[in-house]
């Protein structure tokens, strides 16, 4: 049985669904409070519901009996609900899990996290210690750490709106970043079950090219063949929110947007090497999807 925590966000949304379509056995952890419309999709597709939470051990103990992995994906940045906090879900939710799979006896524990950035906050200093507690425990371990999400950083919710021309971009935009997409991030995160240079691995991911976000730009421009309107948000705002802001969770993402102005490129090398996966999503393939077949 594989365990999916984060089951109905993006990326552990995904992973469940590429388990089913593998025929792999499929135990979804759900809140009472989750979204409707994917407990009802992740049911379609065959998984077991269970209901528990990260702040409440006791019931990861449940969710946890008779796994033999754990893929945990979850976190409180982009689906907070009424008691979570980055310390609550991201740091001592996440301990609590390890806890829980390594008690029942889990065998591996694949764990979605980003690389290390310069930039002290409270997100990252959660991901590092829960990694940490993985490479102690006595199960075999995976540690993914993607860079920006195309579909998250390239979106509207974030000023992006490629549909519409406009672009808000944080820092100057001449930095390059290996944009991944969340559905090869779970791709990465099924085959790890069964690629063995994985067992206790770290490994970082990117897409299959960086470009920096004004090639992005000039990239949508190619395509739609009309100008983007592009908006800056300067280094200098970034780093003022990061000192004025007044819990982690804005902490965290004026970190984030500060990172991303210096740039992120990954060496796909490591990962070719470890994953049996060839082509991946590329920005183009993101922003200028094939039209639907007649």
């Amino acid at each position: 049985m594989n365990l999916v925590v984060g089951a109905t966000g993006l990326v552990g949304n995904h992973i469940c669904t590429l388990l089913a379509d593998g025929g792999k056995p499929v135990r979804a952890l759900v809140r009472p409070t989750s979204n409707t419309d994917r407990i009802a999709q992740l049911r379609s597709i065959g998984a077991e519901i269970v209901n528990g939470d990260l702040k409440d051990a006791h019931s990861l103990e449940i969710a946890c009996r008779g796994a033999h992995a754990v893929l945990s994906t979850a976190s409180s940045t982009l689906s907070r609900q009424q008691g979570d906090s980055i310390d609550s879900v991201d740091r001592q939710g996440q301990l609590n899990l390890v806890e829980a799979a390594e008690a029942a006896g889990v065998k591996h524990f694949v764990f979605i996290s980003f690389p290390d950035t310069p930039i002290d906050y409270p997100l990252q200093t959660a991901k590092r210690a829960v990694e940490d507690r993985l490479r102690r425990s006595r199960m075999t371990h995976t540690i993914l750490q993607p860079t920006f999400f195309m579909e998250v950083w390239l979106s509207p919710s974030l000023g992006f709106d490629a549909a519409n021309g406009t672009a808000q971009i944080y820092g100057a935009g001449d930095k390059k970043i290996s944009w991944i997409s969340f559905q090869d991030v779970a791709r990465f995160a099924v085959a790890a079950l069964e690629a063995p240079l994985a067992a206790n691995a770290t490994v970082k991911l990117g897409g299959p090219n960086a470009l920096s976000p004004l090639e992005v730009v000039r990239t949508v421009e190619a395509a739609t063949g009309k100008p983007v309107t592009v908006q800056h948000v300067p280094e200098e705002a970034l780093r003022g929110q990061y000192n004025s802001a007044t819990d982690d969770l804005q902490k965290s993402f004026a970190a984030l947007m500060m990172y991303y102005a210096k740039g992120e490129v990954i060496d796909a090398g490591e990962a070719h090497r470890i994953f049996p996966i060839n082509r991946l999503t590329s920005v183009r393939d993101y922003l200028t999807p094939a039209p639907a077949a007649r």
